[in-house]
């Protein structure tokens, strides 16, 4: 005997919420970062939102603080240059949406891409890749222990691939949210990876409104 079609429809879908509702709520499973980042960014999802807050960290031009930027909405993202696809996905989004903002409003505007990866990410290295997106990115870094405690507050979650030897191509884990950050420092919102350019600047156009 089959069921009617209906009624096995609605049943995969209640065995598919539950499935899922167990795999993510279950008290025994840890948040882990594995080779596939967009799974551990979308866990994260789980956790309240982050404090985040004022930190500085080093660029080509001195030491900077996001204190710097007070004034301007921020548009903070994790992630390495070496990163094959999301990193590239992510800044290129981030600098059409800039680019459909008028010039009065990317003035009030500052993109931030704070590399995970500080062994191979020289400062050079680092703002050179950030120009090839929009010479207004300023790329920044700091040690992996200044690095872990500014994630932390944030909510990011990174794991380096690199292995004993001298390896030159490992990967590096990350999640991939944009961090909205008010003018006045606070944290406005996270922005999931592949946001459209579009959305994003509708999400800025707001905040600055």
């Amino acid at each position: 005997m089959t069921l009617p079609f209906k009624k096995a429809k609605w049943l995969l879908l209640a065995l598919l919420v539950v499935a899922v509702a167990m795999v993510v709520f279950w008290p025994t499973q840890p948040l882990q970062v594995t080779t596939d980042s967009e799974r551990a960014a979308a866990r994260s999802l789980i956790s309240e939102q982050p404090p985040g807050g004022d930190f500085t960290l080093a660029t080509v031009e001195g030491e900077r603080s996001l204190s710097d930027y007070e004034g301007k909405l921020v548009l903070l993202y994790f992630g390495y240059t070496f990163c094959p696809d999301i990193c590239p996905t992510n800044l290129s989004s981030l600098s059409q949406a800039w680019q459909n903002l008028t010039p009065a409003q990317q003035e009030q505007v500052k993109i931030l891409f704070v590399s995970v990866d500080p062994e191979r990410d020289t400062l050079e290295r680092l703002q050179n890749y950030s120009d090839y997106f929009h010479s207004d990115i300023t790329g920044m870094t700091g040690t992996p222990q200044t690095l872990a405690e500014i994630a932390q507050r944030y909510g990011v979650v990174y794991q380096s691939h690199r292995s004993e030897e001298d390896d030159q191509y490992y990967a590096v884990d990350h999640s991939a949210f944009t961090y909205v950050i008010k003018p006045n420092g606070e944290l406005a919102e996270q922005l999931p990876h592949a946001t459209a350019p579009q959305t994003i600047t509708q999400t800025v156009r707001k905040h600055l409104d």
